[in-house]
């Protein structure tokens, strides 16, 4: 899967697994992107991780804005969907140190922006959860919810939430 809406840095080097699958496969973090005050990125709590909502943001500037089934069609959204999951992977990789750290993949939420005759939600949220089993093998299967919604923060047009265990 290509996340070429831009080409996006690394964050720090690639010191781990999860990171050297990521590279193989050409993805890079092009985070993290912090909510603003007083939001935490990630909150860590009794072994499981969850990030803020995180919007399709390569270099600081949003990637994909507008509607499903209006202005974005479902493989830009698929591709903006992948670029949020690369995000919660960089405020993840902050919160915890490294991406070696998680565990499991346990649930994406994943809100999409779209008109109400429109109900292919989840082929677009499908790019998030390619990203993650990328990553993660069999360890980034997870549940997930795809929800259609009216308008998102700043005009995007995905916005993606991960929920994972953290190891010890």
């Amino acid at each position: 899967m290509s996340t070429s809406p831009g080409a996006g840095g690394a964050v720090g080097r690639v010191d781990g697994q999860v990171r050297a699958r990521l590279e193989a496969r050409g993805l890079r973090l092009h985070g993290p992107h912090p909510p603003h005050d007083p939001l935490d990125a990630v909150v860590v709590h009794g072994g499981v991780a969850r990030t803020s909502g995180q919007l399709p943001r390569i270099d600081g500037q949003l990637t994909c804005i507008g509607t499903l089934g209006d202005t974005v069609d479902v493989d830009e959204g698929a591709r903006a969907a992948a670029v949020c999951a690369l995000n919660a992977l960089a405020v993840l990789e902050v919160a915890l140190g490294s991406l070696d750290r998680v565990e499991r993949v346990l649930t994406v939420t994943g809100y999409v922006a779209s008109t109400p005759d429109f109900h292919q939600q989840p082929a677009v949220v499908d790019g998030a959860s390619e990203v993650l089993v990328h990553a993660f093998g069999i360890a980034g299967r997870h549940t997930r919810s795809a929800i259609g919604v009216a308008s998102l923060p700043r005009g995007g047009a995905v916005e993606i939430e991960v929920t994972v265990a953290v190891k010890g």
